[in-house]
């Protein structure tokens, strides 16, 4: 996985890439990035700062009510509003309000507990304890899937982990943090879903002959997209029914 590091990091702080001024601010950043981009936590994360609720004691005083309307911007604010409070109530009957005693458990015990929550699923808890608890769990998303299976590699957090060199001067949990910005931002500029730019990807050289996609394209500058966590698409959206428009045609059956 050494090759990865031949990404541009140009503009981009791999030691802040996920914004947060605190361990919990990683974790509202987390849940409210279910199923929306970034762009829109953002919002509800100044929403909250600029009311001075941006803390365990402040998502307290608030009502579901209340708080979903602070996080309106991030979509499903009143499903997300019950799980962020849901977190905090459990933090306090669990751990005494205390993030700290959250994270000295072992890693095994602090996922456990984080997967028994409501709205947290295995891509959510790896992101907080890898972010906010600085435990060395590598973060399995959807971009990482893509490039690793592009590339013909497995697509497994095990092989992940053995296979990132040690050294540099970098513990385990900062050298996964810089791996998964690093494979976000080139899923997301080069290595994307549709059309992807394999020609100016800084991976190419890593593409096996034969690799997915034979035609891909060649743009003069990478698409770029804004910076920082991708969207979390592990909770489904609503599965509300579709309006009937009166005025679309039937389509004719084939």
């Amino acid at each position: 996985m050494g090759g990865v590091s031949r990404v541009p990091a140009i503009g981009l702080d791999l030691d802040h890439w996920w914004p947060a001024a605190s361990p919990f601010e990683v974790i509202v950043g987390a849940i409210l990035v279910q199923n929306t981009a970034w762009n829109n936590v953002a919002q509800a994360i100044a929403a909250l700062r600029g009311a001075k609720r941006l803390s365990l004691a402040g998502i307290r005083e608030l009502s579901e009510s209340e708080l979903g309307e602070l996080i309106r911007s991030s979509g499903f604010w009143r499903q997300k509003a019950r799980r962020l409070r849901g977190f905090v109530t459990w933090l306090d009957a669990a751990h005494g309000g205390r993030l700290d005693r959250l994270f000295a458990q072992p890693t095994a015990a602090a996922r456990e507990q984080l997967l028994a929550l409501e709205g947290i699923g295995e891509e959510t808890a790896d992101t907080i304890l890898l972010f906010a608890g600085e435990h060395p769990r590598f973060v399995m998303d959807a971009y990482t899937r893509r490039v690793l299976v592009r590339h013909q590699l497995p697509a497994e957090r095990a092989w992940v982990e053995a296979a990132v060199p040690s050294g540099h001067g970098m513990n385990a949990a900062r050298r996964y943090r810089h791996l998964h910005a690093l494979l976000v931002e080139t899923g997301k500029r080069y290595c994307r879903k549709r059309a992807p730019d394999c020609g100016a990807c800084p991976l190419a050289p890593l593409l096996p002959a034969g690799a997915y996609p034979p035609q891909a394209k060649r743009h003069a500058q990478p698409r770029l997209g804004a910076m920082g966590p991708p969207s979390r698409g592990e909770h489904k959206r609503d599965a509300r029914p579709r309006r009937a428009n009166p005025r679309a045609r039937p389509r004719a059956h084939q």
